[in-house]
């Protein structure tokens, strides 16, 4: 018995292996092989070829894996296998665009920790890119495997194909396009190398650099840069490089966190003349119009975010404002990016119920507005045409036979997928039903009843049609007979009956007969009433998405300010009773009795003081990253993580604050490329906060920060002070030589150009050229004496000059030479003992360096602090004795001039812009508040407004708790954070890296 046991298992074992290889036509073949070509013939269905036509009573002809034929005759081919699919509706089959699916899991992403040693080189094997979170050479067809348990879900799901890829790495490699059949790899491959991918996740790189998304953005950059490179030169082998060129005409679809990282890749593309496909978190709802201007065809995953969990009023005050509004808004998204004329892919939710839970979402985005032919093409068409494939994604003569098969309307409530045909290959999901679902009417003399049938799976089920109908159905199947049951109070009447066709034929007596009177989706015999309609009422979205995003903004940038008490900065001093009028956001005129134009706004200033808005030298608002990590950051951005909806730019301007200089953190001895912007609440770009022709400045900082003080285990270059100094001198040295590199090349006629390799372009040295050039000005963190000394006897050996000197709480010790060095200074107040370095502080420091006759600031490395900068200048007159004047100049003109701006702000001039802030007392008063605060002339912060905002804001959260509240759907428990606030020494990295604070501090 067990020899015959073994034997069995064996041949079943064998039989398996023969059927697996019969499929391969290069295949040794150990048995016999079904050679026949079968037409099959799907008769009498209704046939959506794709989103926008549809034949009905069609007749669908298959051979093989291929459509040979679609008509509306009943002609067939002799020898074809008819199937009748009366009733059943066949749709193209859903291709998904962002699957992993027979692919192995990627390594897990390491712990992000300041406190082990570095991992400064990469750790993978062979000739591959020096840095691990490129993985361009991945190749995902070469490690596919068929996975028969994943493609059943997907198949239930209706998904006929898959775009599956590795979701590891920055540059991920090709994926592959295969059919979701359980078939050997050989023939499941549609396309070997369908796309290239991209994120802004460094996934399982176990190296440090990047750990923030300008420092990701850079990667891609420099990659791109290296790979146009590596096609000329011939010192080295990288597989990466190779494989981009090699594939660079595929499609490039690139993993988006949020809308703000899908703008991003538009600005990427265009640098370098390419498009990327835009795979979204599924909130472009929030920034609907710049998503749409970018004419980016987006990847939507079909998210519906649980309700927020509120049990009490702890709960009401708790709950974010912005996590009710996507709540309500996300299920919209669809039907948004369609109302935007937004080109999209429909893919389900990456939760671990999302495939389940897919086509129940889809009808829901239905309900909610999307179009049944946009949904249809948002898995079929549009898909299709992003990887250029012609034979998926819709039914016609010569495509694959891949398609799903309906028991009613796809996106009616109660459609079950009959059958999923992938490739010419039949899978059952719940099987074509015996009798057809729909509305059905069973009469019997006098007695008429109407009841729905629906499956359940493949089980029948009967209910009433009419709410108020009070009668009990029952059906009872047995094989192609059935009994209908119907109970109304005591009584019960049974009819029998038997299936032929999907039609129910009357076994004991002829009085009585049962018809399908409409779909399930229908209401038979009842008028639409005069108040229902097919619109959906989309929820309001402010904008920003943020609660203070409710507001309206007047645009209008011209007005006329009158009889204020106004802060000039100028010779003129302090003018009492004086008009200011703005024009096309310039101050146009300054004087007394100025005539108000019929136009104009006039803002009455009586009893106000007017001044020139407040400038941040040193800000890390509206930022999404600060910090990145390698010795030399230069190549890294902060333009690249502007985010144009940070709440912080809104509490800003409430503490009068008009622009700002963000700047990169301090982790690195050569820090990133700032970003100087104006404070515009509402606006939709980063773009839009730039401040146009501004000059490029750059961080560096010194001391504990950058020689990894409190980090015993580092290993990373500098580790001492003196190493900080020679990382400058060594980069510059190199910056020279890379400048005489290109000089020579440059020099060369063109035919020896052609015979000879073009240095490699680097934009590490490109950034460090721009400031041994004075192209680019740096602002450096600063604290000990002997350092900022040492960084100025640097800088003059490279005969160029420091700009600033930012924190410099020992700048009182050297501020004679900072004057003849010509740098200025950027402070604190009455910042000090928080760590080592800054022990010596004083808070006569920023009166110590004005007086010496350097230009001083006081900034604020905080988003807190900077909604107080004129409390913060109003210090230097209780430590110093500075005049009220100059005390003002700390946060208005000096820090324009230290950025280079002075020609149009920091002062009230005619011709400088209108960036003014009327207060309600001296501002530098502790009883000061910004009235209005004023950017290029238009006002977007207005006290008068702020209490009917408050209570707006109050109102809407109410409404959406309310709604939260009698949602019967999941509830999600939510936690109460508080909002991200960077600093100099925050450290932002991936999703789980939200914000650590470099090396331990807390500054």
């Amino acid at each position: 018995m067990k020899m015959k046991l073994k034997l069995t298992a064996w041949a079943v074992f064998a039989c398996s292996q023969i059927s697996h290889a019969s499929d391969v036509p290069t295949a040794v073949i150990n048995g016999n092989i079904d050679q026949r070509n079968t037409i099959i013939a799907l008769t009498h269905a209704t046939v959506h070829l794709n989103a926008n036509k549809t034949i009905e009573d069609a007749t669908l002809l298959l051979q093989n894996d291929r459509i040979i034929g679609i008509s509306q005759s009943d002609k067939t081919p002799n020898n074809a296998h008819i199937k009748d699919y009366t009733g059943m509706h066949i749709y193209p089959g859903f291709v998904h665009m962002d699957s992993s699916v027979g692919l192995p899991e990627p390594d897990k992403k390491p712990p992000f920790s300041w406190t082990k040693a570095e991992t400064l080189n990469s750790t993978i094997p062979g000739a591959y890119n020096s840095n691990e979170a490129i993985k361009a050479a991945y190749d995902a067809a070469k490690v596919y495997t068929t996975d028969e348990k994943t493609n059943a879900k997907l198949r239930a799901a209706g998904f006929t194909s898959a775009l599956s890829y590795r979701k590891d790495g920055i540059m991920r490699g090709t994926s592959v396009l295969t059919h979701l059949a359980d078939w050997p790899e050989e023939k499941s491959i549609i396309t070997a190398q369908a796309a290239q991918h991209y994120s802004f996740d460094k996934g399982s790189s176990k190296q440090d650099y990047p750990v923030s998304l300008m420092g990701a953005v850079a990667l891609i950059r420099q990659t791109w840069l290296d790979a146009k490179w590596y096609q000329q030169q011939n010192e080295m082998i990288d597989f990466d490089l190779a494989a981009i060129n090699k594939t660079t005409q595929l499609p490039k679809i690139i993993t988006s966190e949020n809308w703000q990282q899908s703008l991003l890749a538009d600005k990427i593309g265009n640098e370098f003349d390419t498009r990327f496909v835009v795979k979204t978190n599924a909130n472009s709802y929030q920034n609907l119009t710049a998503i749409s201007q970018t004419k980016q065809t987006l990847i939507v995953p079909l998210t519906t975010p649980d309700a927020p969990a509120i049990h009490d009023e702890l709960d009401d005050w708790n709950v974010d404002f912005n996590d009710l509004k996507s709540w309500e808004v996300a299920p919209f998204n669809a039907a948004l990016l369609e109302q935007h004329d937004v080109k999209f892919a429909l893919i389900p939710s990456s939760s671990p119920k999302g495939l389940g839970s897919f086509l129940k979402d889809l009808r829901k985005a239905h309900k909610n507005g999307l179009t049944e032919s946009s949904a249809l093409a948002a898995l079929t068409t549009v898909p299709a045409a992003i990887l250029g494939q012609t034979e998926i994604g819709s039914i016609g003569k010569g495509q694959f036979a891949s398609f799903i098969v309906t028991d009613g309307s796809l996106l009616s409530e109660k459609t079950q997928i009959a059958e999923t045909w992938v490739a010419g290959t039949a899978y059952t999901i719940n099987g074509i039903p015996d009798l057809l679902p729909g509305q059905y009417e069973l009469s019997k003399g006098e007695k008429t009843y109407q009841f729905e049938l629906n499956y359940e799976g493949s089980k029948m089920k009967l209910s009433a049609t009419d709410e108020a109908d009070e009668n009990k159905y029952k059906i009872s199947p047995a094989g192609n007979f059935v009994n209908i049951t119907v109970e109304h109070g005591e009584q019960k009447d049974t009819y029998f009956a038997v299936i032929k066709d999907r039609q129910l034929m009357p076994l004991d007596d002829n009085d009585w007969q049962m018809n399908k009177v409409a779909d399930l989706s229908d209401k038979p015999n009842e008028e639409k009433k005069e108040s229902e309609t097919d619109e959906v009422a989309l929820p309001t979205i402010p904008k920003p998405f943020s609660a203070y995003g409710l507001q309206n903004i007047d645009r209008n940038d011209t007005v006329m300010i009158k009889n204020a008490t106004v802060w000039t900065n100028e010779d003129d001093g302090i003018l009492e009773n004086t008009d200011v009028w703005v024009q096309n956001g310039r101050i146009k005129k300054v004087g007394k009795d100025l005539s108000v134009g019929n136009n104009d706004k006039t803002i009455d200033g009586t009893g106000l003081h007017l001044t020139s808005g407040i400038i941040d030298e040193h800000a890390h608002i509206a930022l999404l990253s600060v910090n990145d990590v390698a010795v030399n950051s230069s190549m890294v951005r902060m333009q690249d993580v502007v985010n144009p909806h940070d709440v912080n730019i809104y509490r800003n301007l409430a503490g009068g604050v008009t622009a700002a200089q963000l700047l990169h953190g301090s982790a690195n001895p050569i820090g990133g490329q700032s970003a100087l912007v104006k404070l515009k609440w509402g606006v939709d770009r980063p773009e839009d906060l730039l401040i146009d022709g501004a000059d490029g400045f750059i961080k560096f900082a010194l001391g504990e920060n950058v020689k990894r003080s409190r980090s015993t285990q580092s290993i990373r270059y500098p580790l001492t002070r003196m190493g900080v100094e020679q990382v400058y001198r060594d980069t510059f040295t190199q910056a020279k030589a890379y400048e005489k590199a290109w000089s020579d090349y440059n020099k060369l006629s063109s035919s020896a150009k052609k015979k000879t390799t073009a240095p490699r372009k680097d934009l590490v040295m490109d950034a460090t050229l721009e400031v041994l050039n004075q192209q680019r000005f740096v602002s450096c963190h600063s604290y000990v004496q002997s350092e900022i000394n040492m960084l100025m006897h640097v800088a003059e050996d490279f005969n160029f000059n420091i700009n600033t000197f930012t924190h410099i709480l020992e700048g009182y010790k050297v501020a004679d030479k900072m004057k003849q060095h010509g740098v200025g200074g950027s402070t604190f107040a009455d910042w000090w003992a928080y760590k080592w370095e800054v022990n010596y502080a004083i808070p006569y420091n920023a009166s110590l360096m004005n007086n010496a006759g350097v230009v001083t600031a006081i900034n604020s490395d905080s988003g807190e602090m900077s909604r107080r900068l004129n409390q913060e200048a109003a210090k230097s007159i209780k430590y110093g004795g500075l005049s009220e004047q100059d005390a003002w100049k700390l946060v208005t003109l000096n820090p324009a001039k230290l950025l280079h701006l002075d020609d149009q702000m920091g002062s009230i001039k005619v011709g400088k812009d209108a960036d003014l802030v009327l207060w309600s007392d001296n501002p530098l008063s502790i009883y000061a508040k910004a009235e209005k605060t004023m950017v290029d002339g238009v006002v977007y912060f207005d006290r008068a407004k702020q209490a009917q905002i408050e209570s707006q804001i109050a109102e809407e959260k109410q409404r959406l708790i309310a709604l939260s509240k009698k949602s019967g759907g999941k509830k999600a428990p939510f936690k109460s954070m508080p909002a991200k606030s960077f600093e100099c020494e925050s450290m932002t990295g991936y999703h789980e890296i939200d914000q650590l604070i470099f090396s331990g501090a807390l500054q």
